[in-house]
């Protein structure tokens, strides 16, 4: 570097000598950690210390059983030669990361990290392993509580309310890509309230980030520049199959939903029922309604016991908020009747017979009325070993069957019943001829069908009949 020429200057002040300085070294160099929430551009590290401890590895694997037949997936003789075809073992494994919640070890991940998996190993940040249980685990939402064995005394994370997240905020994403080991990548919240965009099988709302999510980061945690835990990542959107900026973790509002659950001995997740199917509100639905703008969820449909009917909501009305949160698609309302839980009460704001009004609804869970009855049918009967369940508001949910679904819905064909063609989950209409509204009289019918069978099938919101010769 060329030494600084001093020619012609008559005096040199000691400013003068450390400007000089700060032009020949354009960099200073700090060795000091972030003091405070407006020096973290300067590093992370403190906050990757105190949250790692707390994001775990998890390897899950399972024994399938693979038919090696060639008509497997053919939807008619793949049943005709299920019994034929042999069976063979293979092993399923799968990778992804997980999040410490409490200090006795309880973790959540994601469904489909380790969903079905019987055999799940936990590894945590010091290399210590920990078998676990699956406590808890829903497909829908795409959040499964474990439970670690012997664990305590564990790093946990604590939860940041998800309403206080802002579009902006700097996150981590804390994981285990592609299998490589513990890595943190670093972005911002790029939206909120993403509905209907991720692909698989979450459904619901859920937080956009740009930072990088890749395989193996599922599950892992997305956290504030705090250490709070902000969301759960579960998926992105590439055509690639590699991180593009756009991935998205599940609020951790409902991780707090799915933990309260898990701790109160929750096997299934319970949403609250509102039976209720609705639309976002569009621009011209927003002029017509006097409204500021267009959101808010028009009803289309509602069941007869549907809770809405109590307070004097109808067909055509309108849900504008939930305490106070505004809505702008069905998704929301359910994420935020999911959140608050069966039991609680909410703030219902929405246009109701043209005028706007609030009103408390009191969140229940779906109405096992009429009695499901399930039952399975005898060796006298035209099919026997078929099991059946009246179909009411209940299985219409654990079935995500449609609010006008009816009839008698078929919880397993049995070996008859599959050699026939049935399936699972199809809905019995009618046996020869006879409208079949529950289980027991649709046991009857097929008990006493004689020389022929003909059965009236709904499948995928189609029907079909199905004729037999005994």
């Amino acid at each position: 570097m060329a030494r600084p020429n001093f020619e012609g200057v008559t005096s040199v002040r000691p400013w003068h000598i450390l400007c000089i300085a700060c032009l020949a070294l354009p960099f200073a160099v700090r060795a000091e950690i972030p003091a405070d929430r407006g020096e973290i551009t300067l590093g992370f590290a403190p906050v990757v210390r105190a949250t790692t401890p707390a994001v775990v590895n998890i390897y899950a694997r399972r024994v399938v059983e693979a038919e090696a037949s060639p008509f497997h997936d053919d939807p008619f003789f793949g049943s005709i030669f299920r019994e034929l075809a042999p069976r063979r073992p293979r092993v399923q494994n799968s990778l992804g990361s997980g999040v410490i919640l409490s200090a006795d070890g309880l973790v959540v991940s994601n469904y489909h990290v380790v969903g079905g998996f019987t055999d799940i190993r936990v590894v945590l940040n010091d290399r210590r392993e920990f078998d676990a249980e699956i406590l808890l685990a829903d497909e829908d939402s795409d959040l499964a509580i474990l439970q670690l064995e012997g664990a305590r005394d564990l790093a946990a994370l604590e939860l940041r309310d998800s309403d206080t997240v802002e579009v902006g905020d700097l996150v981590l994403a804390i994981g285990n890509p592609f299998g490589v080991g513990q890595t943190v990548s670093s972005g911002i919240i790029s939206g909120l309230a993403r509905s209907g965009l991720v692909t698989g099988i979450a459904r619901g709302l859920f937080l956009q980030t740009d930072a990088p999510i890749n395989p193996g980061n599922s599950g892992g945690a997305l956290v504030d520049t705090q250490g709070r835990l902000v969301g759960v990542n579960t998926s992105i959107l590439s055509r690639s199959g590699g991180s593009n900026g756009i991935g998205f973790a599940i609020p951790a509002d409902m991780v707090a939903q799915f933990m309260a659950q898990a701790r109160a001995g929750n096997t299934r997740f319970e949403r609250p029922w509102v039976g209720a199917m609705g639309q976002p509100v569009t621009f011209d639905m927003a002029e017509a309604l006097g409204l500021e703008g267009p959101y808010g969820v028009a009803l289309t449909d509602l069941h007869e016991a549907s809770p809405l009917r109590e307070i004097g909501y109808g067909v055509g009305d309108v849900i504008l908020a939930i305490d106070d949160a505004p809505v702008f698609a069905p998704e929301e309302v359910l994420y935020h009747l999911s959140v608050a839980g069966a039991g609680a009460s909410v703030k219902v704001d929405g246009i109701v017979a043209g005028q706007r009004r609030s009103d408390t609804l009191r969140l229940t869970l779906p109405p096992d009325d009429p009695p499901r009855n399930t039952l399975t049918t005898g060796p006298q009967s035209a099919i026997p070993g078929l099991t059946l369940s009246t179909v009411n508001p209940a299985v219409q949910t654990e079935r995500n069957l449609p609010l006008r679904a009816e009839g008698v819905i078929l919880d397993d064909p049995g070996r008859v019943g599959a050699r026939l063609g049935l399936r699972e989950g199809d809905i019995l209409r009618g046996v020869n001829g006879v409208e079949v509204r529950d289980a027991v009289a649709a046991a009857k019918a097929l008990r006493v069908a004689t020389r022929r069978l003909e059965l009236v099938v709904e499948r995928g919101g189609r029907s079909m009949v199905l004729r037999v010769r005994l």
